[in-house]
């Protein structure tokens, strides 16, 4: 670990080098470190103790897709869904931006276990920074310091990454990964997806990667258990592509509470999921805390998060009112006298949302009141079911669960969602998301496609595979789901296939539940919208199907025949739907 840090010193040049040991004392030099920037602000002691506010460049406000590449000497490794630079090139080309970055700024060394500290299935990891506000993140999102530099021991078994600020010009910023060294670089951001490397460069991109040479999975996945009258907790595991209700679902108000249903929550973005000896995949959250979107999070939507916010969190690019506590859009309630937008100019109509559509929150996990006893079991939770959505106005029905493990897949890698502030780029466009790891995957989709199949073959006691669409819209363009806390009743339904119980008739597409099998006692929806959250329009979904063909297209022979199969078999149940 030395022997790299020297290396990373003599490449960017900072004048003082700090080994973090993830100390309280520490943490406190840290944060006054990052107030001393203009761009970081202490909040309200009395009503937010220990929380601080930071605001982004303008330019820096969301991961930078077209800006991250995976380096393998062979560009068909990487596929086309990946952006693709040579590894010598990338060194060349990153490695200018990188050398005398840190001139003027300390480098902080951040050494940390992604994962609970004694699980067998967790991995560490090395950061080095210039940005006190990404070591004070890293602080609240993985576990740091000495417990990190105890679990390696002499063990040369971590992934290391190399993180400078540079000058965020978006014109100088890379987020570079070479997946053969296990190695990352990221240069001119401080947003969290792209500089907090622990998180989707690590966790997500290079685990993934891992995970197929290893026999395991790196997935952008909640986990959560649903704990049912009995007691018993059933865990499942769900990938949305971001913005997409994922924080909300992992940390859900039950609104079958009083029938005895209640949501604990694991993890609410990653999952690392390993076969266990009971036959079961076994799920552990990699990481400590929860970085999420703060607008439209409110008591209506996520009390659970709410709850959590209020202490020892980081806010980035929110609105702040004049008695110096957060806000954003969908809080509750209109905006404040005096308020001030995540660019610190006054706010008035005139200056749109106050805070920024992809203003974050970075709180530590184990604060919210939702958090499951066995979050941080070393030996994970078992998967039940597996669930996978995304925001799809007309086409998907509420819920649906695939034949089989394969169609699972199939289901899996054709899944698209409108896309949301969480990118740079148009919003409400609908994009194939497979797995919702379309920016995370590591290596060939195809490949990744492949592994999948291959590690339902090797589950004795394989996960159910189920679709959701919280976001179906009717005639008059409204949601026909109210969503939240009702998403519940689809979990309950879902439990109840799990268990072998639970009514659905078979459609092209897979098994919808029987409008009777659902229970929707409280709810008042009516007839024609309940009739359209479940419908399977047999032309819409071959207009989908041509747009799928389309992009399975894009891996040429490389793409599984088993997905190509299915491909075709969902055509010819369409064909024999939809009359002469």
């Amino acid at each position: 670990m030395e022997t790299w840090v020297d290396q990373a010193a003599r490449l960017t040049k900072p004048d003082k080098v700090v080994f973090c040991d993830g100390s309280e004392a520490e943490n406190n030099v840290i944060l006054h470190e990052m107030l001393k920037h203009a761009d970081s602000f202490r909040l309200n002691e009395k009503t937010y103790p220990n929380c601080y506010l930071h605001r982004s460049s303008p330019s820096d406000v969301a991961r930078t897709e077209h800006l991250t590449f995976i380096c393998t000497p062979d560009k068909d490794d990487v596929g086309p869904t990946n952006n693709w630079m040579d590894p010598g090139a990338a060194k060349i080309k990153v490695g200018a931006l990188l050398d005398g970055a840190m001139r003027g700024r300390t480098m902080y060394v951040v050494p940390y276990i992604m994962g609970p500290a004694n699980s067998p299935i967790s991995k560490v990891g090395l950061e080095v920074t210039d940005s006190p506000y990404v070591v004070a993140n890293m602080r609240i999102m993985a576990r740091i310091g000495k417990v990190a530099t105890d679990r390696l021991g002499n063990s040369a078994d971590f992934v290391p990454g190399l993180h400078s600020l540079g000058d965020l010009d978006p014109l100088r910023r890379y987020i570079v990964h070479f997946p053969e060294e296990r190695l990352i670089w990221s240069v001119g951001s401080g947003y969290g997806g792209n500089a907090l490397l622990g998180k989707k460069c690590f966790a997500l991109r290079i685990a993934s990667y891992m995970a197929r040479q290893q026999g395991w999975m790196a997935e952008h996945m909640l986990i959560l258990g649903l704990e049912s009258p009995g007691g018993k907790v059933t865990y499942m595991a769900a990938a949305f592509p971001s913005a997409c209700g994922k924080t909300n679902l992992a940390m859900m108000v039950s609104a079958l509470e009083s029938q005895g249903y209640k949501v604990w929550t694991v993890g609410d973005d990653i999952a690392w999921m390993r076969i266990a000896s009971d036959g079961y995949l076994h799920a552990i959250n990699p990481e400590a805390g929860f970085f999420g979107v703060a607008p439209g999070t409110g008591m209506n939507t996520n009390p659970n998060v709410m709850r959590a916010l209020n202490r020892n969190t980081i806010f980035t690019n929110v609105g702040v009112t004049s008695e110096d506590e957060p806000w954003w859009e969908g809080i509750g309630g209109g905006p404040p006298e005096g308020l001030v937008t995540w660019r610190g100019e006054k706010w008035d109509l005139s200056k749109g949302p106050a805070a920024h559509p992809n203003a974050r929150y970075t709180v530590p996990a184990q604060q919210s009141p939702c958090i499951s006893p066995n979050w941080e079991a070393p030996e994970g939770v078992p998967i039940s079911a597996i669930i996978f959505g995304g925001r799809r106005g007309r086409l998907a029905p509420l819920v649906y669960e695939s034949f089989d493990w394969q169609h699972g897949v199939f289901v899996g890698a054709t899944m698209a969602s409108e896309t949301t502030a969480a990118t740079t780029g148009d919003v409400g466009i609908m994009r194939r998301d497979p797995m919702a790891m379309l920016p995370f995957c590591g290596y060939d989709m195809a490949d990744y496609f492949r592994h999948w199949l291959e590690m339902g073959k090797r589950i004795p006691k394989p996960p159910k595979i189920f679709h959701v669409n919280w976001f179906r819209r009717g005639a008059n363009g409204k949601f026909l789901w109210p969503g939240y806390g009702e998403n519940v009743r689809v979990l309950k339904w879902i439990l109840e296939r799990v268990e072998g119980r639970g009514e659905a008739r078979e459609t092209e597409i897979g098994y919808v539940p029987k409008k009777s099998a659902l229970t929707l006692d409280g709810l008042h929806i009516a007839r024609e919208a309940l009739n359209e959250l479940f419908r399977v329009d047999a032309d819409d979904w071959e207009i989908d199907l041509a747009d799928s063909r389309e992009f399975f297209a894009k891996f040429g022979p490389r793409l599984p025949a088993e997905l190509r199969e299915e491909h075709q078999k969902l055509a010819r149940r369409l064909e024999r739907s939809i009359p002469a």
